[in-house]
């Protein structure tokens, strides 16, 4: 079938909006999002509303439709997401784009109105020790329902595609979360938290079960290190785990909460003798993702999406996931200053082509012409 001339319109649902940057999900409609405008894509980014004060209907040529949620812990979401899907389904886009298992039963509602759509999965969100008993059984059947009643299921990594094939016999296409690699950071930055240049470890991500934060930083505190360990990252609400990780009593520990200036953060990443990294349950992670491209020595948590994204130790050293196999490899970076700077030489070279931003957008771009060409 020939190209329209027309030009494509496309409608994303599922995270918090544009241009709110707070997670991968709003990184990825960012990225992607500003990079299909240019390449002429008409755009509606759906948003949560309750998030946007003030509410302009265009930025950067994205359009931008702000919808309600009930407003709780686990509800906003899905209700903003069943609003928003209703609202596209009637409007004229060409393709939804959802991101996020959990909107998978939304599919039957773009079904019946015949709107093609694509939807990015993400990890294995039933597994993630934040969502226990009804949490994890819904995530699960969810995430089932996404391979059933969508006409085409993203997953970021090779390894989450083999997952989805084996688990629901669904094939997938695979399109990474891209990096911007940045080899230079303002060293005066670390002073902040009088920190000095390689004189400490670094942890980023939210305080919660998943990221395993409480198993490096036991495993830390057990090791021989006299380095600090930096702890970027906590959460929005009071939570007893991450209380309990901010109450352990050693003078290296560094804890800085949420660091938001992009310079400061890249400062911390790049100085860093080595960053740890306890991800457990996703594929692409953009946190490891900015390691590479700060040219960060890491040491990950051993699972196979961490195996691929290192390429199976090219790029990092691994761990177990037990707090002695986490004071071991501490102990033996700390004697092994050459190959750490070995490992933050290469690391850039991680970051390989389909870890580039403008071939990710090329292949959404694709799948959204395919999907528009049924």
């Amino acid at each position: 079938m020939p190209k329209s001339t027309k030009p494509l319109h496309v409608a994303i649902i599922g995270s918090r909006g544009y241009p709110y940057v707070y997670s991968g999900y709003e990184t990825l409609v960012k990225e992607v999002g500003e990079r299909l405008v240019k390449r002429g894509v008409m755009l509606t980014v759906y948003c949560h509303k309750p998030l946007f004060d003030p509410q302009p209907k265009q930025v950067n040529g994205i359009n931008l439709v702000y919808m309600p949620g009930l407003e709780t812990k686990s509800l906003s979401q899905l209700t903003n997401s069943f609003l928003s899907i209703l609202h596209a389904c009637f409007s004229k886009a060409d393709v939804i784009f959802v991101v996020n298992s959990a909107n998978g039963p939304f599919g039957l509602i773009t079904r019946l109105f015949g709107k093609p759509t694509a939807i990015n999965v993400d990890g294995m969100e039933w597994l993630r020790p934040k969502w226990k008993g009804m949490g994890a059984k819904y995530f699960l059947f969810a995430s089932r329902l996404s391979t059933k009643l969508y006409d085409r299921v993203i997953t970021d990594c090779e390894e989450m595609q083999k997952t989805y094939l084996e688990l629901f016999n669904t094939p997938s296409t695979m399109i990474a979360y891209g990096a911007n690699p940045a080899k230079k950071a303002d060293a005066e930055r670390i002073k902040k938290w009088a920190l000095e240049d390689r004189g400490y470890y670094l942890i980023v991500g939210r305080l919660i079960p998943d990221n395993n934060a409480d198993l490096i930083i036991e495993g830390f505190v057990k090791s021989s290190s006299r380095r600090q360990l930096v702890i970027v990252g906590d959460v929005p609400y009071q939570d007893e785990y991450a209380s309990k990780l901010k109450q352990l009593a050693d003078d290296r520990l560094i804890f800085t909460g949420y660091v938001k200036d992009q310079e400061e953060l890249a400062a911390l990443y790049h100085n860093c003798y080595a960053y740890l990294h306890g991800h457990e349950y996703g594929g692409t992670n953009p946190a490891m993702l900015k390691a590479l491209g700060y040219n960060c020595a890491i040491i990950a948590l051993d699972t196979r999406f961490n195996q691929e994204m290192l390429q199976n130790g090219k790029h990092g050293w691994f761990f177990s996931k037990n707090m002695p196999s986490v004071a071991e490899v501490i102990d033996r970076a700390e004697m092994a200053e050459a190959e750490m700077e070995q490992l933050r030489s290469t690391a850039v070279l991680g970051l390989t082509e389909k870890y580039n931003w403008e071939q990710v957008t090329e292949k959404y771009l694709e799948v959204f012409e395919d999907l528009r060409g049924r």
